[in-house]
């Protein structure tokens, strides 16, 4: 039974995954790699909430609580009595190929171990640990409090157990779960990476503009919001990154990222986060 969450990393993914989790009820341990850090993760969330209460989504008293139950750490060895570690580092291998191997050895035996990974293989992740029967992804989605899908990802050595006790975990935080094996982009970031892509090989092309191409899916599909719009919402670095990642371990067509997308990003044209992606932003 999962009662105290760890959450590696309290940047825009942790600091949302710790947020939910702390609001579930959960008792929440939260790291980071500086104070100052983490203190920018943790305010984040006080401010988050704090826009809750002013919209008489939650009280006062309902925003003490959950901040309550929120510890931040810079020591890993406070992970030391968690059920369930969820990691949201920054998507590099190497590092998280680090960060499993140091808490598999401080973990106790029981607890489940899940990388928020986008694109990664959580098969070489598992690797490096002594219980790659407890280690699956759990993906979920930015903003985290408000989107409610979250991937679970199962290699071949995730035990049954492990992927139900995991699948609970998730549905206690109000997310709808799907599950999926172990495979280059899971489900989501498979499917819409090449359709983002195309999306900017015609803004590339001169076929039609920005604005057009974006409402003619919101307005031709339904979709609450155009490709060009959710790849400045995503972040185009993380989308570059999610798109050579997926190319790489599939070699297709599809995924090679358009020379508009490369450009933006040495540009640093990054959407949302810059001010500035293929929209601006105040």
């Amino acid at each position: 039974m999962i009662k105290k969450v760890g959450v590696i990393g309290c940047g825009q993914m942790g600091s949302g995954i710790a947020q939910v989790c702390a609001q579930a009820g959960y008792q929440v341990v939260v790291s980071e790699v500086n104070d100052e850090f983490l203190d920018k993760g943790l305010s984040s969330i006080d401010t988050y909430l704090a826009r809750s209460v002013q919209k008489e989504r939650i009280t006062q008293q309902d925003k003490d609580a959950i901040i309550g139950r929120i510890k931040g750490t810079t020591s890993m060895n406070d992970f030391g009595d968690c059920d369930i570690v969820l990691e949201a580092a920054v998507e590099d291998m190497k590092l998280k190929k680090d960060i499993f191997h140091e808490i598999d050895g401080i973990c106790p035996q029981h607890a489940i171990l899940a990388t928020n990974t986008s694109c990664l293989s959580v098969t070489e992740i598992a690797a490096v640990t002594k219980r790659p029967d407890k280690i699956l992804g759990l993906h979920f989605f930015n903003p985290v409090p408000v989107m409610r899908l979250l991937e679970l990802i199962k290699t071949a050595s995730t035990s049954e157990e492990t992927v139900k006790i995991s699948k609970e975990f998730g549905e206690s935080l109000d997310k709808s779960v799907v599950t999926v094996q172990d495979s280059p982009g899971f489900i989501v970031n498979r499917l819409m990476t090449p359709q983002i892509l195309n999306a900017i090989k015609m803004l590339e092309s001169g076929i039609a503009t920005k604005e057009d191409i974006d409402t003619g899916m919101t307005q031709g599909l339904n979709y609450p919001m155009g490709p060009l719009a959710l790849a400045d919402l995503i972040g185009l670095d993380t989308l570059l990154y999610i798109a050579n990642g997926i190319h790489e371990q599939l070699k297709e067509s599809q995924y090679i990222a358009p020379p508009l997308l490369k450009k933006m990003v040495s540009e640093g044209q990054l959407g949302r986060k810059t001010g500035k992606g293929f929209y601006e932003y105040n």
